[in-house]
């Protein structure tokens, strides 16, 4: 059974920082694509970042420059640093093995003062 358990989540002041981590198991991880999205209040699902297995990273132009997506292959893990928060990243933070209907449950980042 493929399971994705976010964390790292949490509320945080407009200029700080959080790391969300998103541990994997029941799937072999290192072949797989990883990525994360989010989901405000009365909006769509979005694509925040993504890693391939062999690294190469894509970001959503809102977030390039202040969030580094990365992954441990050998904690089948996947990570987002998020540096110079801002309210409107506000949002439900999601895990996902790329391209597939595996998703974490989610984790709650609040940017406010």
């Amino acid at each position: 059974q493929v399971q994705l358990v976010e964390s790292g989540g949490g509320l945080v002041q407009p200029g700080g920082s959080l790391r969300l981590s998103c541990i994997t198991s029941g799937t072999i991880f290192g072949v797989k694509p990883m990525a994360w999205y989010r989901q405000a209040p009365d909006k769509e699902r979005e694509l925040v970042a993504a890693i391939s297995t062999g690294g190469t990273t894509i970001y959503a132009d809102s977030v390039k420059g202040r969030f580094t997506i990365s992954r441990d292959n050998a904690k089948n893990a996947v990570y987002l640093q998020m540096n110079s928060l801002k309210p409107e990243d506000t949002a439900v933070y999601y895990c996902r093995i790329r391209f597939t209907a595996y998703w974490g449950q989610g984790t709650q980042v609040t940017v406010s003062s």
